[in-house]
């Protein structure tokens, strides 16, 4: 029998998997976990900061991790639905047409549970005829609020990194795997993910983007529809719906972890350059 952790030590944990799953360290998730050392777990959540966790007396208790836990990573036994075959090619013109039918087709979404809790359906923004398409995790407390992807923290980090490649954020287009905000800004769960991408690949298909850039795990695990360390889907180019896909950190990530922005400008990189593009010259 399992013994049930308190929403402190739940949320403590939680963040921990957070940070390992940032790190693509997946096999953490199978290792036994003492509760005694998540006191001073560090905080790594998606966009807001986790509850302090009280200290606490030590009750060392050798367990795997529960099912319930709520920001469970994406699971081992996760199946990927076949995804849909790539559209039609949409005419630039047409492009900002289509998305709009697309927008109205998924309407006041209740497809899965993430609409119980948002207060505003985040379908994307952007040049709908953008040359280079980014697609993160799914909205945070800031996106949910304002309807748009990547506006706090994390977006100013991410339009950041747009200029750093010489390109406005006007002149991208921007999506996430999910539409609606997750409780607590937790992973999104698969059946939620699975019933959401399909509205993705097809904003994809629409745009028809020379390069895809999957903004940390979640989203490199939709695109591509497999488990792997975050380590070994980047600094290579992957062929995806006529798109070149590149694999990065997420911008969340890098506020937590700055040394890691060097790894995502290498990664950038790799995007500049099957688009041409030079970094602009620093004054």
């Amino acid at each position: 029998m399992r013994q049930s952790l308190d929403s402190a030590t739940q949320e403590a944990l939680a963040a921990r998997l957070r940070f390992y799953r940032d790190l693509g360290l997946h096999e953490f998730y199978r290792r036994p976990v003492d509760p005694a050392l998540l006191a001073d777990a560090p905080s790594m959540p998606s966009q807001a900061e986790p509850s302090v966790v009280p200290a606490r007396q030590a009750q060392p208790i050798n367990m795997p991790i529960p099912d319930t836990l709520e920001d469970q990573p994406i699971p081992p036994r996760t199946t990927f639905p076949e995804p849909p075959g790539v559209g039609a090619a949409v005419a630039p013109a047409e492009r900002e047409k289509a998305l709009r039918i697309l927008r109205e087709e998924i309407g006041d979404c209740t497809r899965c549970a993430l609409h119980t809790g948002r207060n505003k359906l985040v379908f994307a923004d952007g040049d709908p005829n953008a040359r280079l398409m980014f697609v993160g995790e799914g909205p945070g407390a800031d996106e949910d609020a304002q309807g748009l992807p990547f506006v706090g923290r994390a977006g100013q980090l991410l339009n950041n990194m747009i200029a750093a490649m010489g390109l406005k954020r006007e002149e991208v287009y921007i999506a996430n795997v999910v539409k609606c905000r997750p409780p607590g800004n937790r992973t999104p769960e698969p059946d939620e993910a699975n019933t959401c991408t399909p509205f993705l690949f097809r904003q994809i298909d629409v745009v028809r983007p020379q390069v895809l850039v999957a903004l940390g795990a979640t989203a490199a695990t939709y695109l591509l529809g497999q488990r792997q360390p975050l380590a070994g889907l980047r600094g290579r180019v992957h062929a995806f719906r006529g798109s070149q896909l590149i694999v990065t950190y997420h911008p969340a990530y890098l506020l937590r972890d700055p040394r890691q922005k060097k790894e995502a400008w290498a990664d950038l990189q790799i995007a500049m350059r099957e688009l041409g593009l030079k970094a602009p010259a620093r004054d």
